[in-house]
């Protein structure tokens, strides 16, 4: 299916927050308890549209223990969106969250669009971290920020498509040169959505679940 862009995201976060299971559910809108470890770097694509224009999404899902760091840090170059996550459930992951944010800084191109979830928000009555602390970060470090459920569904298309259409306005706005794919972006031949308008394209996601 042909597309107007490609965006390139990636996944970050300390191991265990849900990662991929937001990938997954994202991707093939299913939720997979039992899962493994990502080792390294996992891999899921949709298709959305933005505009009338059909976006294709290239998700890079990372592995969140610190022996798998230096592989991650090499995906932060050429992506244009990173979602940020942390766990409402578990404080010590959203106490890591700036140290996340340093790397992206400092390996990802300074306009790449980051999008701050809580995610696992259907365990509100185990939750340890406050939605207002959740948007106090965010606002801080001027990241857009979504509270999510990976099990649930809740929020989990809005996050991704919602750091799709911050990143289609940047380039509407002239802030990314979309010939340079170092941004993450590439331009398509398409432009044409499919008869579905492009919502529910061909999707392909590793098999693991959450990191």
């Amino acid at each position: 299916m042909s597309y107007a862009y490609l965006f390139k995201y990636i996944i970050i976060g300390d191991t265990g927050v849900g990662k991929s299971c937001l990938l997954l559910q994202f991707t093939d809108k299913r939720f997979q308890p039992v899962h493994d470890l990502t080792i390294g770097v996992e891999f899921g694509a949709r298709m959305i549209t933005i505009d009338n224009k059909p976006i294709k999404l290239q998700i890079w899902d990372t592995a969140g223990q610190e022996s798998f760091r230096s592989i991650t840090r090499s995906y932060y170059r050429g992506a244009a969106g990173a979602l940020l996550v942390y766990d409402i459930t578990r404080r010590e992951t959203f106490n890591h969250l700036a140290s996340w944010l340093e790397d992206a800084r400092q390996h990802a191109n300074a306009n790449m669009t980051i999008m701050l979830i809580g995610n696992k928000s259907d365990l509100a009555h185990r939750r340890a971290v406050s939605t207002e602390e959740g948007e106090q970060f965010a606002k801080e470090h001027g990241l857009i920020f979504m509270e999510a459920s990976a099990k649930t569904a809740q929020n989990v298309e809005e996050a991704f498509i919602k750091t799709a259409g911050t990143i289609y306005k940047k380039i509407q706005d002239g802030v990314f040169d979309v010939s340079n794919e170092s941004y993450g972006i590439k331009v398509g031949y398409g432009g044409i959505p499919g008869p579905s308008g492009g919502r529910d394209g061909p999707s392909a996601a590793g098999g693991a679940c959450c990191s």
